[in-house]
């Protein structure tokens, strides 16, 4: 059987916490095959770790580049301890996150290049790569915005980021989609959250479960 292997990436604030875990639950009505939901950075013990120095509010001198390999770092340890063995196992793997998020982050928000950064994440996750991302695609004022009207806790590191910082993020992931067709699809998530979920499910079927992409 097919390994399916899925990541959601986007903007923060484009919902993709909520929208994977409803694309949990369809997965797992819709497979036979076990469905493992998890996250970026995180996902294990030591990511999580990772995760919480990261994002801290408090580590407001952290430097570009060590940010970066700290994102490398959780993502390595996410990928063989977590996706790997999941896949393995011949499990559904979907991540909230994946390797994208650091090329636009780290790599175009930070601006310590594109390049450096994914030669720096393929090092890390090595031949362990989504076959499908699905991109929700939300204008960084717009997740800006949502984060500060609907969320009830504080916003995080990155969060907390000038707009000019997000628009280059928002930038990088549309030369991202554009380069790799194939493997992105682009879900407007501007919509109302169950055309989300629906769009994203249809990419979803059409790309694994032909037979049911019209249920």
């Amino acid at each position: 059987m097919a390994k399916i292997f899925i990541s959601l990436e986007g903007p923060d604030g484009a919902g993709k916490s909520t929208v994977a875990a409803q694309l949990q639950k369809k997965l797992q009505e819709q497979s036979t095959q076990p469905v493992l939901l998890t996250r970026e950075p995180g996902g294990s013990k030591i990511s999580e770790q990772i995760r919480q120095v990261i994002l801290d509010v408090a580590n407001q001198e952290m430097d570009a580049r060590t940010e970066a390999l700290l994102y490398a770092a959780s993502r390595r340890q996410h990928a063989v301890e977590v996706v790997a063995p999941a896949l393995a196992k011949e499990q559904i793997v979907l991540s909230d996150r994946y390797l994208d998020s650091s090329i636009a982050y780290q790599g175009a928000g930070r601006e310590i290049g594109i390049a450096a950064v994914r030669q720096l994440n393929l090092f890390a996750v090595e031949e362990i790569l989504p076959s499908l991302t699905l991109y929700l695609d939300l204008p960084p004022a717009l997740g800006l915005k949502r984060i500060q009207e609907q969320r009830s806790q504080a916003p995080d590191r990155l969060e907390q980021e000038q707009l000019a910082f997000h628009e280059r993020v928002y930038q990088a992931y549309n030369q991202l989609v554009a380069e790799e067709p194939q493997r992105f699809v682009r879900i407007d998530a501007t919509q109302e959250l169950p055309q989300v979920v629906a769009a994203c499910w249809q990419a979803i079927a059409q790309r694994f479960f032909t037979a049911t992409s019209n249920d």
